[in-house]
């Protein structure tokens, strides 16, 4: 896949941010906001799942090129209702470093010199809203992609599947975050991933590349497999950066999972170990500051949880690269799989900060 497929993934999301716009004139100025902020939300992604489509559907011979690059963008587009909507979720006004859908509207709140409660109302409200509009727009991107009426209802298939999958494991994992049932085991976190993270970000846009090259059933049971492998492997490193990463590189704060108390594979392995009470007072503490932070930290590495992880994060990215090669895919396509493992492994080490440093400064 060259560079040109992508620009074609960029004019796509372009026309489709331009035609929600063109609403606005009959609409008014609260559309025109909420279609502003859906196209800041859009704007400097790593575009990862249209790469992911698009170099599997060109491998597997695929010649719905147009088709393909629709429903590339319409994954980019649930990708981004989600973001947006999880934000919302995980009360963060915060994405890559800068103000989310929720903040952005938070600080027109205050302008207005509201209550803090209102503000909150108005920045959940919109960043709803916003995420709804992202998400209908995906669905309508894929059932316009110009494909056969057959192969369209397939793709609907998918990403329908994808939706209530996600929105299953999002209500799991705020559930557990908020000590709803008992404390979850590392096997119940993985599940979530699987549900809230691999199922519509790689799954998704795998099997939907294999449907627009008509590829064989088996074709499209292995690319879920390997899907779901990469996705929970992923979410591993989502987690570690989460807490260990460094926040000028990752451009999310290391506090917020800590604060939140989220129910990640990383705690679920040190709820197992004798060091848990010393992290009980810190994790889920709303208030806590960076000097709680590094002490949670040094625990969470010497009870060897931010080991463990990591060493489930590679053995899941090591079955998505040993299946690819395994199951019969063209072998251009298993490389380029293969390759992306190595980018998503590579990106995390780089972002995280080394546990020695992170043991000196909580000392």
């Amino acid at each position: 896949m060259g560079d040109e497929s992508l620009a074609a993934v960029e004019r796509e999301l372009t026309a489709q941010i331009r035609a929600g716009f063109a609403r606005s004139g009959e609409l008014g100025a609260d559309h025109q906001r909420l279609w502003t902020a859906v196209g800041e939300a859009l704007r400097d992604g790593k575009r990862l799942r249209p790469q992911l489509l698009l170099i599997t559907h060109e491998a597997l011979g695929g010649r719905r090129t147009a088709a393909a690059v629709r429903t590339a963008a319409a994954v980019e587009l649930l990708h981004t209702a989600f973001v947006i909507h999880d934000d919302v979720i995980d009360g963060d006004h915060l994405r890559r470093g800068r103000l989310n859908v929720s903040g952005a509207f938070a600080g027109e709140a205050r302008e207005g010199d509201l209550p803090e409660t209102s503000v909150r109302r108005y920045a959940d409200a919109a960043g709803v809203l916003a995420g709804d509009l992202a998400l209908t727009t995906a669905v309508r991107a894929v059932a316009t992609c110009g494909a056969e009426q057959e192969i369209i209802d397939h793709l609907l298939d998918l990403l329908d599947a994808a939706v209530h999958t996600s929105a299953t494991g999002e209500l799991a994992d705020v559930r557990f975050g908020l000590g709803l049932e008992t404390d979850p085991v590392v096997d119940a976190t993985l599940r979530v991933a699987a549900l809230k993270t691999a199922s519509y970000s790689f799954e998704l846009p795998l099997r939907a590349a294999a449907v627009l090259a008509e590829a064989q059933p088996s074709t499209v049971t292995a690319l879920g497999e390997i899907g779901h492998r990469l996705g929970v492997g992923f979410q591993l490193l989502d987690d570690l950066l989460g807490v260990f990463g460094d926040e000028a590189r990752t451009g999310k704060s290391t506090l917020s999972d800590l604060r939140e108390g989220k129910a990640t594979a990383l705690i679920a392995h040190a709820r197992s170990t004798p060091s848990w009470t010393a992290l009980d007072g810190l994790v889920g503490d709303r208030r806590l500051d960076h000097g709680g932070a590094a002490r949670a930290r040094r625990v969470l590495t010497e009870c060897g949880a931010r080991g463990a992880v990591q060493d489930l994060a590679d053995h899941h990215l090591d079955r998505a690269v040993q299946t690819a090669h395994r199951s019969g895919l063209p072998s251009t396509l298993a490389d380029r799989l293969a390759d992306i493992v190595h980018d998503i492994r590579a990106t995390a080490v780089e972002a995280l900060v080394p546990a020695p440093t992170l043991t000196e400064e909580a000392s």
